[in-house]
């Protein structure tokens, strides 16, 4: 298996596929040198993740060390600060800190105003003075939830999105949690963890298995994860929300994120500046 890399037919935006790391890269200015080292860098990537995988699986709290590669170097700062009082392991940053690790590697080789590295949904962002970024928010279904618009001057260049129909494994029953932070890395750790707080513990309505008997090798080891969850009654729905909900709000006001946008069945919320907005079908449900 190899690292590969392709031109999309709009000349603008570059994929790159190895293993299980997908990305889309775009950007308006010095395309050639911008790709290139965006390239070189890629091929690198997925065995330096591997030489350190079985310590970055590991609690944080239980693996205190500091890694030794760039990228796990991100996602020990991203997720070092929710060591203390909770589970969380560095590779709940991982895809964050990927694609905040080529934005950098290209910034550093060419001169560019706008550009972002969307890792399979997670994306490191960069806006000059004047640039504006604006995608939409949709569910597994493809449903458009909402609208990410993102100036430069906000504080923003990470957006990542979590839930239980993620490719990751989800401790709670969200259907998407998005979050918008200073680096993708910071919004991967923090998606997650709002997302495993959308949540009704021991619910009848909700099925769990440990996550080894799924994914052998998970990070969460014998921790119940989410695979099915039925329609649940309108004040079930607000619990599991309010209590998402309580703990984005924790991270805003510690200054972990910017904003965030937390989608459950009939309810949503959105916490924080206002980047986000919900589309006008789902008003009814406010």
């Amino acid at each position: 298996m190899t690292p590969k890399a392709a031109i999309l037919p709009c000349g603008k935006r570059l994929h790159l596929q190895h293993g299980p790391i997908d990305l889309i890269i775009s950007v308006d200015h010095e395309h050639g040198r911008a790709f290139k080292a965006a390239i070189d860098r890629f091929e690198t990537v997925l065995e330096e993740l591997a030489s350190e995988l079985p310590s970055l699986r590991l609690p944080l709290r239980e693996s205190t060390a500091r890694p030794e590669g760039e990228i796990a170097n991100l996602m020990h700062e991203a997720c070092l600060p929710y060591a203390q009082d909770q589970f969380v392991t560095r590779m709940a940053a991982v895809a964050g800190a990927v694609a905040d690790t080529i934005l950098l590697t290209m910034r550093n080789a060419a001169d560019f105003q706008k550009a972002y590295v969307n890792n399979g949904g997670d994306i490191a962002l960069y806006l000059e003075d004047g640039q504006r970024f604006v995608t939409s928010m949709q569910s597994h279904e493809g449903l458009e939830l909402g609208r990410i618009d993102i100036r430069a001057g906000d504080g923003i260049s990470g957006i990542a999105t979590s839930g239980r129909h993620g490719r990751s494994h989800s401790l709670g029953i969200a259907d998407s949690v998005t979050v918008l932070a200073q680096t993708a890395a910071q919004a991967d750790v923090a998606a997650t963890l709002i997302a495993n707080a959308v949540d009704i513990p021991n619910h009848p309505r909700v099925a769990r298995k440990p996550a080894a008997e799924l994914s052998p090798d998970s990070d969460l080891g014998d921790r119940l994860v989410v695979v099915g969850c039925d329609k649940l009654s309108s004040e079930d729905q607000h619990i599991a929300i309010e209590n998402g909900k309580a703990k984005a709000e924790t991270l805003l006001q510690q200054g972990l994120i910017k904003a965030a946008a937390l989608f459950f069945q009939n309810e949503h919320r959105i916490i924080g500046q206002n980047n986000l907005t919900i589309h006008e079908r789902m008003v009814q449900y406010a």
